[in-house]
């Protein structure tokens, strides 16, 4: 009947526990565990991404209308991803998240060094920007350390999810820009193809391997975004100059 299709249609979490619960097939317990050797190899790609961005930095002396945000938020996003691996006994997770912190730390140094002392367009300032990294890593230690473990697992991944979810943001702002100016120029091809690739990885481990919710919801959210991102792309194309010079679209979100 109309009523049961509409019920099948709208409950995507039926569909999800339906593509769960195909694991036991040989060829998805395969897909599954290619895309888990996949996975950390391509997130490490993906947090590779900036050094080009900083180069132009370092050669011009100056960060232009270059954010820190994303260098700031890599820092604080993997260090959340880092304890809920942890908490969850997931190695794939936490240890895919630490060379995002190390590098994130080593980004946002570089970009101090060129950044005006008194810059407050970062959005905030520089130590606000520090202020938050240390809010957020000491509230994720006391949630840690203060609840149950499941309990704790739980706060943090919903933590991440929504610190997830708050980070699109920039895409979304970035992809406005475009349509208004009609120039997909400010968003880098190379880059969102390998967000596409680096999203599409981590849900597959996160619904058939893990069966996380947390794993798979934030990545199937940035893989919408990536998608749109390539949209664009092929619709306006980069053969007009964009007032953002050093965008950087995509996501980074790990895992």
């Amino acid at each position: 009947t109309f009523h049961s299709n509409t019920k099948a249609i709208f409950m995507p979490g039926r569909i999800i526990n339906d593509m769960s619960s195909m694991s036991d097939s040989p060829l998805v317990t395969g897909l599954a565990h290619l895309c888990g050797i996949a996975a950390p190899i391509v997130s490490f790609t993906v947090v590779l991404s900036p050094i080009s961005t900083l180069r132009k930095v370092a050669n011009e002396k100056k960060t232009g209308n270059l954010p820190l945000l994303p260098y700031t938020s890599m820092i604080s996003n993997g260090f959340v991803w880092i304890i809920y691996g942890l908490l969850k006994s997931e190695r794939k997770i936490w240890v895919t998240n630490v060379p995002g912190v190390i590098l994130g730390c080593y980004y946002a140094y570089e970009y101090r060094k060129y950044c005006p002392r008194n810059a407050a367009n970062l959005p905030g300032t520089f130590s606000q920007h520090v202020n938050a990294i240390f809010f957020i890593a000491i509230f994720t230690l006391l949630a840690a350390f203060g609840l149950s473990r499941e309990a704790a697992a739980s706060l943090v991944g919903m933590e991440g999810v929504i610190f997830c979810v708050l980070l699109f943001s920039s895409p979304l702002a970035a992809m406005r820009s475009v349509i208004q100016t009609k120039s997909a120029k400010s968003i880098p091809l190379p880059f969102t193809l390998v967000s596409i690739l680096n999203c599409t990885l981590w849900s597959v481990v996160g619904v058939i391997e893990m069966n996380d919710i947390m794993v798979y919801a934030p990545n199937l959210l940035g893989l919408l975004a990536s998608v749109a991102q390539l949209a664009l792309i092929t619709i306006y194309g980069t053969s007009k100059s964009s007032p953002a010079k050093y965008k950087e679209g995509g996501s980074v979100f790990l895992p």
